[in-house]
C-alpha cells in the first residue's frame, strides 16, 4: 500500500505542477513507470485508485487521460460516502447543510437572474397547495438546486449536492407525521424566494436558515 501511496502522490504531483493538465493523455504505461520511478504493478493500482475518485478517466483501448477536475465531477466521490451514512449522523448532515445553504442563498440573492426567479417561482406553482409530499420534497430539493446554482459558486453547489441525499428521507418522513409541514415548507418557499427577488441577501440568509432548522429541529425531537 504505501508504494501504491507513492505512486499516487507522484501522478497528483504531475497534475497539481501543470505537467499533466486536464484532457491530457498520460504517458504510456511503461514510459510514465521509468519516467516516476515506479513498478508498473504500483502505477497500474495508483491509476486505478485515481480513476475511481474520477481525478484519471481508464479509456479501453485508447489510454488513460486526466478528467475535466471540474468540481462536481470530483465531488462525486464525496456522495458516494455519504449514502453510507449512519441513521443517527443525518443531524450532523443538517448542521452543514444549515451553515452552508443559507452562504448559498444569501450570495445567489445578488447574482441570481431574473429568468432564474421565473424558473424557481414556476416550480412553486406547479406544486399547488396541496402537493404530495413525496412531490414536495422532490421539488424541495430542485428548489434547492436552483438558488445555489446560482450563487455562481459550482464548488458550495457541489458540496450541497452531496449533502442532500442523507436528509431526504428525514424530510419525507417529517412531512408524513408532522402536522402542517407541507403547508410550512410551501411558505418559507415562498419567503425565499421573495427575499431573492428583493436582492436582501440578508433576509434570503434567515429565510433559509429557518427553512433547514425547522427540519433539523423536527428530527432532535423525534429521536
Amino acid at each position: 500500500m504505501a508504494v501504491t501511496d507513492e505512486a499516487i502522490e507522484k501522478i497528483k504531483a504531475m497534475i497539481v505542477s501543470g505537467a499533466l493538465r486536464p484532457g491530457d493523455r498520460l504517458p504510456k504505461e511503461s514510459e510514465l513507470a521509468a519516467e516516476l520511478g515506479l513498478s508498473r504493478n504500483s502505477l497500474r493500482e495508483a491509476v486505478r485508485a485515481l480513476s475511481l475518485i474520477r481525478i484519471l478517466d481508464v479509456r479501453q483501448g485508447d489510454g488513460t487521460y486526466v478528467t475535466s477536475l471540474d468540481p462536481q465531477l470530483l465531488l462525486e466521490a464525496l456522495s458516494f460516502v455519504v449514502d453510507f451514512h449512519r441513521d443517527d449522523a443525518v443531524l450532523e448532515f443538517l448542521a452543514v447543510r444549515r451553515i452552508l445553504e443559507p452562504a448559498a442563498t444569501a450570495m445567489a440573492a445578488t447574482r441570481i437572474s431574473e429568468q432564474q426567479l421565473d424558473a424557481l417561482s414556476s416550480q412553486l406553482d406547479k406544486l399547488g397547495p396541496d402537493p404530495s409530499v413525496e412531490e414536495l420534497v422532490a421539488r424541495d430539493l430542485d428548489f434547492h438546486r436552483g438558488i445555489a446554482s446560482a450563487s455562481g459558486n459550482s464548488v458550495l453547489c457541489s458540496l450541497l449536492e452531496s449533502l442532500s441525499g442523507p436528509t431526504t428521507r428525514a424530510r419525507v418522513r417529517r412531512g408524513l407525521t408532522q402536522e402542517d409541514a407541507v403547508a410550512r415548507t410551501l411558505r418559507e418557499h415562498r419567503a425565499i424566494l421573495s427575499a431573492l427577488r428583493d436582492r436582501d441577501a440578508e433576509a434570503a440568509r434567515s429565510w433559509a436558515t429557518v427553512h433547514i432548522a425547522s427540519v433539523e429541529q423536527w428530527l432532535r425531537s423525534t429521536l
